[in-house]
């Protein structure tokens, strides 16, 4: 999750506002069944990021989760920073938390993230940074991260989100630790590792402003045919979908899901929201709608895109506000869960099916 801007492309149109698309409800009272049911007769996972402390400390949150989605993804309990605080030292304690919830609830659960340049622990990048840990000893390190978290949930995941925003959006290699370190190799090797130690998972690409039809989206897909090419199980590609309102929404998202089936692989969008610059009003809301719908309807429209997953569903723990100052609204839901017009917007999009 980045600084993330989207290109000023053609606004969808009003068309995908529907009947009462505009009107926000509450507690879902009125609702004939939760989104999941409808994701189910549509043939697609409903999915969130869930924040454990929320999980654990609020009713509420922990309610809805369970009602509304198919699939949980971690927000933070899986990343490396979390999973060894310590070198050798696991502490799985929240990451099983999530899966307990999940499995109790009916719900399939999403990997995040394997490799990443960021929230990596204090012990990694020090030693990279003073030269205690070299090329070679990190890709042990690497190669034990990987093995030792994908055996752990084997079994348990459907989808890893194995290596995480490794492109700049001009296209180029993101100059981490990682290229730096052990050169673009890297990434094949993650998905080698990963395949090994759960080879029944689907291992996902994932990144920010790959939504449409661009530099970094087509530096993704040349990566994922060269890779594909020589046998490497790089089997899915996963969208984030952060967006913003005040960027234009980008037109050519189903287009750029089907070069990436065409090379025979699974699509998803993995953390969307559509944040806003306060204070919210009644047109912004609705123009929130018709971007959450729009990338909804690409996937529904791909036979290959499996799951659709927003990155928090209130925005009483949404991660935007604190990242972009002025922004925020970004989700399905306002600070007391009452539905906005993106949440009606959505599940108008599920009934109405592929």
């Amino acid at each position: 999750m980045k600084n993330l801007r989207m290109p000023a492309l053609a606004l969808m149109g009003a068309a995908l506002l529907v009947t009462g698309v505009a009107q926000s409800a509450s507690a879902h009272s009125s609702q004939p069944a939760p989104l999941r049911a409808l994701a189910d007769r549509a043939d697609i996972r409903i999915g969130t990021a869930v924040n454990m402390t929320a999980l654990a400390d609020d009713t509420t949150y922990r309610r809805t989760t369970a009602r509304e989605f198919s699939s949980v993804t971690a927000e933070n309990v899986m990343k490396w920073e979390s999973v060894e605080p310590q070198r050798g030292t696991y502490d799985w304690s929240q990451a099983d938390a999530l899966v307990r919830f999940a499995r109790d609830h009916g719900q399939a659960v999403r990997g995040h993230t394997l490799l990443w340049h960021n929230q990596l622990p204090g012990w990694l990048t020090t030693g990279v940074a003073d030269g205690s840990i070299g090329a070679a000893e990190l890709r042990g390190i690497l190669h034990d991260h990987i093995t030792t978290e994908v055996k752990h949930f084997k079994g348990k995941i459907y989808q890893w989100d194995v290596v995480n925003e490794v492109f700049n959006d001009d296209g180029t290699l993101r100059n981490s630790i990682w290229l730096q370190q052990l050169g673009p190799s890297y990434i094949a090797d993650a998905f080698r590792w990963a395949h090994a130690a759960d080879p029944k998972a689907k291992l996902f690409l994932n990144d920010y402003n790959v939504e449409g039809i661009n530099a970094k989206s087509t530096a993704y897909y040349e990566l994922a045919s060269r890779l594909r090419a020589e046998g490497v199980p790089v089997q899915g590609f996963g969208i984030q979908g952060h967006l913003g309102i005040q960027y234009g929404f980008p037109g050519d998202v189903s287009d750029n899901l089907a070069r990436f089936a065409g090379l025979g692989m699974q699509t998803a969008f993995t953390e969307v929201d559509v944040r806003m610059v306060l204070p919210v009003d009644a047109e912004k809301l609705a123009t929130q709608a018709t971007y959450f719908r729009g990338l909804l309807d690409a996937c529904l429209s791909t036979r290959s895109c499996t799951s659709f997953t927003v990155w928090g569903y209130t925005d009483k723990y949404s991660w935007v506000p604190g990242v972009f100052a002025g922004q925020g609204a970004a989700t399905l839901m306002d600070e007391d869960f009452v539905t906005k017009p993106a949440y009606a917007a959505v599940r108008e999009g599920l009934a109405a099916g592929r």
